[in-house]
């Protein structure tokens, strides 16, 4: 589904990811590991075009996607959680999830794919009035999750979803990502927690300095010697 040919990103003159190459099949949860810094949220910054590569080729369902803008990257089927969330902090939880759907026109699928939403996170049903900014960390990234869903993606990005959250909220937000991916979706996640996120997902890349360093299935990469002292605090 996607694909990341060798490429290069930069913030001016500095270069944050380097010949960086991997694949997400049609639907898997792949995850992309490493420490804070390492370039992985760059590297969902270049897939969604808002940091777009220098060079190398980025490529969904085999179409060239490197030098689109992030609007007609999101209407081909990808949709962004970024990190801290950033929902619109004075809307609504409704009016957040209608600016998912932005893009779309179709008013029984909206309303399927809300009925949808508020079924994984019941709590944003009963607060659909509420303004996001009121709401707690865990509820704002159900609803960053919810109205990424709402631009009914083909493909999710998530970038640290457990972020600043409490335990049990974290291994909420995770059963709630692979049921996700359980109905169709293919997922993509950047995440610090190594030991979760490989737990989580069927396969696994690490990154360090802007490069990959390792792949693997997610079960080899949890038994990795290297990957448990560097990662796993084993």
């Amino acid at each position: 589904m996607l694909e990341l040919k060798n490429i290069n990103t930069f913030y001016g003159n500095i270069q944050a990811l380097y010949d960086v190459s991997l694949k997400v099949g049609h639907g898997e949860i792949v995850t992309l590991i490493g420490a804070n810094g390492a370039g992985k949220s760059t590297t969902l910054m270049s897939i969604c075009g808002a940091t777009p590569p220098r060079t190398g080729e980025i490529l969904f369902e085999g179409k060239p996607i490197s030098g689109a803008k992030p609007n007609d990257i999101v209407s081909m089927g990808i949709s962004q959680v970024p990190e801290g969330r950033l929902i619109f902090p004075d809307l609504t939880i409704m009016e957040n999830l209608d600016m998912g759907a932005f893009l779309r026109n179709d008013k029984d699928g909206i309303k399927r794919d809300l009925d949808y939403v508020f079924g994984l996170f019941p709590i944003l049903a009963e607060r659909r009035k509420q303004a996001g900014g009121t709401l707690s960390g865990g509820e704002q990234q159900m609803l960053a999750i919810s109205r990424a869903i709402m631009a009914r993606p083909r493909l999710l990005l998530l970038d640290e979803p457990s972020l600043g959250l409490a335990p049990i909220i974290i291994r909420q937000i995770f059963d709630i990502v692979a049921k996700i991916n359980e109905t169709g979706t293919t997922v993509f996640l950047v995440e610090q927690n190594a030991n979760l996120a490989l737990k989580t997902a069927h396969r696994g890349y690490v990154m360090e300095n802007g490069r990959i360093i390792m792949e693997d299935t997610s079960e080899k990469l949890l038994a990795n010697e290297e990957v448990k002292k560097a990662y796993l605090g084993m």
